[in-house]
């Protein structure tokens, strides 16, 4: 959630002048917001942020500006994890006492780069707080996913500690055990579960000091699809965005119908997700990735209109099941193999469908060919379907709708990603792992 923060006081200062930090975050929204901060005891702030999309590191003591690098790289992918290493050694002759990696990969190119003197005395690791998430108002907060947060007291290690390069994908991927000396303040949080319990030798656990940690199954080594606020049909302001970019109201009373794309897409295999229509009229199907007036009115686009209304090809295609009440949940079961759609309400097929019935779409709504659609894929799509506010949950394996955890998770045979209802055989989660089945 975005106003969840962690907090930890050491008993004693650390190294201040070299120092490590690791990290693979997830960004949901393009704002300005703290990845890690400490302030007080009138030493000064040290703050690691993102504004502008830029990443920025700045350390300020007594008014002045010690420490100041901001990337000119932009931030702004919401759909992918990022590895990011912080290397501080202020000790190193001849200059580069700060380094920064991204995937794997040293930033050199910054629209700030004021460098510490040689054994400058840092404001991180002092005897005060170390704030995670946060800045110490509190505010700015991040918002977003962390996965693997580690920081090393005394040693600055490269990139490659943290990571390596797959041989085959050439991606960057996360080395979950690292070979590490982590010093008296170092720490290892976030590393399976959204305990904060530290999982170095230290026993360094943080506080939970506002908000609410939330599980997901998203992480580094499976990206899982969300709402992407970048692509999303009709008027882009008449919606908002939440917990990790699953749920999207549409916040305008009247003839503006918002609705979004998943940010993963697929041109074939079989694919599952999950809707709750939370209030108001919803729509919940599948489209090509091209923006049009409202979920279903482009030529590629079928959608589930809370009536129990099938529209598709920009046309009303007729009654396809029952109506829907608030908090009903509604299963997607998309089949790019035999190029047809299913709905669900509550586990309960609709229009007599069988998903698993392969050629012969029994019950399902038959769509053109991702190959012959204009753009190759189809994507999971859901928003507002009426002329009054809306507001919809979307559960692509995370085993959450908002921030509520699934009831009773169904049967998946696959085991990517958890659902409220049994998964249908052949079909899986629409994530990375899910693509590279």
């Amino acid at each position: 959630m975005p106003s969840t923060y962690l907090t930890r006081t050491p008993s004693s200062a650390g190294n201040r002048k070299t120092y490590t930090f690791s990290l693979w975050f997830k960004r949901a929204k393009l704002s300005e917001q703290v990845i890690f901060n400490s302030t007080g005891g009138g030493i000064g702030e040290i703050r690691l942020n993102l504004v502008n999309d830029n990443l920025k590191f700045v350390d300020v003591q007594s008014g002045s500006t010690n420490i100041s690098y901001i990337t000119n790289r932009k931030f702004r992918d919401t759909s992918g994890w990022y590895h990011l290493v912080l290397a501080v050694d202020t000790t190193a002759a001849g200059g580069n006492r700060i380094k920064i990696y991204i995937n794997g990969e040293q930033e050199t190119s910054f629209s700030s780069s004021t460098e510490p003197n040689q054994n400058y005395d840092t404001t991180w690791n002092t005897a005060n707080v170390f704030q995670i998430a946060s800045n110490q108002n509190p505010g700015d907060y991040f918002d977003g996913s962390i996965s693997h947060f580690h920081f090393i007291d005394g040693t600055a290690y490269a990139a490659s500690t943290f990571g390596s390069t797959d041989s085959t994908t050439g991606e960057w991927k996360i080395n979950t055990s690292p070979s590490v000396t982590y010093g008296t303040n170092g720490f290892f949080w976030l590393k399976d579960s959204i305990a904060t319990t530290d999982h170095s030798p230290n026993s360094n656990t943080f506080t939970v000091a506002g908000g609410t940690l939330t599980k997901t199954e998203d992480s580094p080594s499976n990206v899982f699809a969300t709402g992407n606020p970048l692509h999303r049909g009709d008027n882009l302001s008449d919606a908002t965005f939440s917990n990790g970019n699953t749920s999207h109201e549409g916040t305008v009373s009247g003839g503006s119908y918002p609705y979004t794309f998943s940010t993963l897409a697929a041109s074939s295999g079989k694919w599952y997700a999950e809707f709750k229509r939370v209030h108001g009229e919803t729509m919940m199907g599948i489209g090509r990735g091209k923006a049009a007036t409202y979920l279903g009115s482009d030529t590629y686009e079928y959608a589930y209109f809370s009536t129990g209304i099938l529209y598709g090809n920009d046309s009303d295609l007729g009654s396809y099941g029952s109506a829907l009440n608030n908090n009903d949940i509604v299963g997607v079961a998309m089949d790019l193999d035999n190029n047809a759609v299913y709905w669900s309400i509550n586990g309960v097929w609709q229009n007599s469908g069988v998903p698993t019935s392969g050629a012969s779409k029994t019950g399902a709504q038959s769509i053109t060919a991702a190959s012959s659609n204009g753009y190759g894929v189809y994507h999971f799509a859901y928003g507002k379907g009426g002329s009054g506010v809306s507001d919809i949950e979307a559960n692509f394996g995370n085993g959450y709708f908002g921030t509520t955890a699934v009831s009773s998770a169904g049967t998946n045979a696959s085991g990517i990603g958890i659902f409220e209802y049994d998964v249908p055989t052949g079909y899986t989660a629409l994530s990375t792992k899910g693509l590279n089945l």
